[in-house]
């Protein structure tokens, strides 16, 4: 465990009371350190959230739920938390710090695990599980990362991060959460957990250590899904014939794909398991080697009052060789006769002692200093180069000159990125090891995508070194495509400029068109809403008004669009009450002036000239009576629609 380079939270104090010491691990949502608690004096855990994640608030609600879920549980094999808070733009967690390895590092290094491994792992992770269940929390997230095995014996469940309250119908949300190797079939066709959700990814988790490998396998994440969804997950036997059939059994039913046949939680299992193991220790020890026979003391063999009695040898079959009685003689003879055996017998105990010892010692110095004896390989990652070469001489290993070079993102030029044989490996002493040491980020420029259909864009990122997240973003557009690149995001989320200068393995996303906002105007109000939500949109009916070309009940256009619209957004519609209808005055015998005027203030327009042969130019003397109007006085008209007047003359 070493500090990482350049970190500037090593050597912080957070919140005024945890003083950050060094980086124990790193993930896409948080960081992890090793703090010291100045209040209290121990050592802890910290997860401090990535900076950048500071805004989202779904990635904030995680971290208070991982502490909130974790605090309810008190149970030896759960992670504790202790605290959690903000301090400066990160959200944080304290918790317990437990010096060990994680169950998925074991299997890299051991493959698959013993049946008495497996059931004692099992075992530890499930009395966890139980009382999450117990108290109504779904973990939702269990694998071997988040298994810790601890150096002092202690098997911990931990990262809550995931969990919510246990129900029959507790749903993950619009996306998979969770990894994609331990989800549950319901997960992935429904999206819905229960604690059979976590039963189905502890059964996966006992395949692997049973066999060393996952049960599906697959280039891409969906067909791993997909394999989860409609394949049933095959007996550990097919894979490790010695996996005992009562064990093939318990994986079989954990791993059931309908949740109805799984056991209803984490006790029921954790029940069946220890009646395994118990069944198991018979089988083992009626077809093993027999157990040794513990003979009675010599006080069970009385003397008689008469004379000492010679104890005859067991025979084979245990029983008695007879012997003829001696003479004991005097008891002076008797210890005279003794005395020589006796120093013959401890001579040769003295000897023997004396020869076991050497034994012993040669072994601890052949196995230890001298030539068998081996050398765990030390973490160095994050060291200089030089630091590293000393580390790891003083080790007893011969590191190769010249070190070997690699661009890397996250360890600064000059410092070592791993070892070749990798850290915790077991090497004979003077054995050879390679350091691949940092020579920086490698510069690579961002290519233009936008307008380019997404799969051509993934490829040339990915051509350019960068690391492209299988989540896009989508946003309605009218000018680019249906399914290609609006923009290209970094890990905040903000665009990124074409031709912008990088390095490679910088993570990158996607902002994706999903084509232009649906037309509809003219479509009924009911089937505008079906359009909208065929496209991911809701459309809400915010106005209704007059239109004179849009039928009553349809809809004449969009109230107001934002600038950006993504899927699940929702948008104003504006709907016709059909044409505004208006009764004509009545104006015969008006003069022409003042029916122009009425017919006016009522809504009409009337036409520059009238249905006679006298000019506009005489109107205004308003000599000239109305006969009548066209359509009629009394009739409904469209407002803003010509009435016609026909003068008398």
């Amino acid at each position: 465990m070493s500090a990482a380079p350049g970190d500037p939270l090593i050597g912080r104090l957070i919140d005024g009371r945890y003083q950050v010491r060094s980086r124990i691990a790193r993930g896409g949502m948080a960081t992890v350190y090793l703090a010291t608690d100045q209040r209290l004096d121990r050592l802890v855990a910290v997860k401090i959230m990535h900076g950048h994640l500071a805004d989202d608030s779904q990635f904030k609600e995680r971290f208070i739920q991982e502490a909130r879920s974790a605090a309810r549980l008190a149970h030896p094999n759960v992670v504790n938390v202790f605290d959690q808070g903000q301090d400066a733009e990160s959200a944080y967690l304290v918790m317990e710090y437990l010096p060990g390895i994680t169950l998925r590092e074991l299997l890299q290094d051991y493959g698959a695990l013993t049946p008495e491994q497996t059931l004692d792992i099992g075992e530890a992770v499930l009395a966890g599980l139980s009382a999450a269940h117990k108290a109504g929390i779904v973990h939702r997230d269990l694998k071997p990362e988040n298994v810790l095995l601890a150096d002092d014996g202690r098997i911990k469940i931990g990262d809550f991060g995931l969990a919510r309250a246990a129900s029959a119908n507790t749903a993950t949300g619009a996306a998979l959460l969770g990894t994609i190797a331990y989800l549950s079939p319901e997960l992935i066709t429904r999206g819905i957990a229960d604690t059979r959700s976590d039963i189905y990814a502890l059964g996966i988790m006992m395949f692997e250590m049973l066999t060393g490998e996952q049960p599906f396998k697959g280039e891409q994440p969906m067909q791993i899904a997909y394999q989860h969804a409609n394949d049933s997950v095959p007996a550990p036997s097919s894979v490790n014939p010695d996996v005992p059939a009562e064990l093939d059994e318990l994986v079989l039913w954990a791993t059931s794909r309908e949740p109805a046949d799984r056991p209803a939680d984490a006790r029921a299992l954790l029940e069946q398991l220890r009646e395994t193991a118990r069944s198991l220790a018979t089988s083992i020890v009626a077809t093993g080697p027999q157990q040794t026979m513990v003979l009675p003391p010599l006080s069970t063999y009385q003397p008689s009052t008469a004379e000492t009695t010679v104890i005859a040898p067991l025979t084979t079959a245990g029983a008695r060789a007879a012997a003829p009685p001696a003479d004991p003689g005097t008891p002076a003879q008797q210890l005279m006769l003794a005395a020589p055996s006796r120093r013959r017998r401890g001579i040769a105990l003295m000897l023997i002692v004396l020869l076991v010892a050497g034994l012993a010692a040669l072994g601890g110095w052949w196995f230890s200093a001298g030539p068998g004896g081996t050398v765990t390989v030390p973490e160095v990652t994050g060291a200089s180069e030089a630091e590293a070469r000393a580390t790891l001489t003083d080790s007893g290993l011969i590191v190769l000159e010249p070190s070997t070079l690699e661009y890397s993102l996250d360890i600064e030029a000059g410092r070592v990125i791993r070892t070749d044989p990798a850290a915790g490996t077991a090497l004979p002493r003077d054995a050879e090891i390679t350091l691949i040491v940092s020579q920086g980020a490698e510069p690579t420029t961002l290519p233009d995508v936008r307008g380019v259909p997404e799969a051509d864009a993934r490829a040339a990122l990915e051509d350019a070194g960068f690391v492209v997240a299988e989540e896009r973003s989508e946003q309605f557009n009218g000018e680019i495509a249906d399914g290609s690149v609006l923009a290209v995001r970094d890990a905040g989320g903000q665009g990124l400029e074409p031709g912008a200068s990088s390095f490679r393995g910088t993570p990158v996303s996607l902002l994706v068109s999903v084509g232009a906002i649906p037309e509809v105007r003219g479509l009924t109000v009911e089937a505008a809403q079906a359009e909208l939500a065929r496209r991911g949109l809701t459309g809400v009916v915010e106005s209704n008004v007059f239109d004179n070309d849009i039928a009553n009940g349809s809809v004449i256009g969009y109230s107001a669009v934002p600038e950006i619209v993504a899927p699940g957004d929702t948008l104003g519609l504006v709907a016709s009450r059909g044409p505004d209808l208006v009764e004509i005055p009545d104006v015969t015998g008006e003069t022409i002036s003042d029916a122009i005027e009425i017919l006016e203030g009522a809504g009409f327009r009337t036409p520059e000239t009238l249905d006679t042969n006298v000019p506009r130019l005489g109107w205004g003397l308003g000599v000239f009576g109305v006969q009548r109007t066209e359509p009629a006085g009394g009739e409904s008209a469209v407002r803003g629609s010509t009435v016609q007047i026909v003068a008398r003359y």
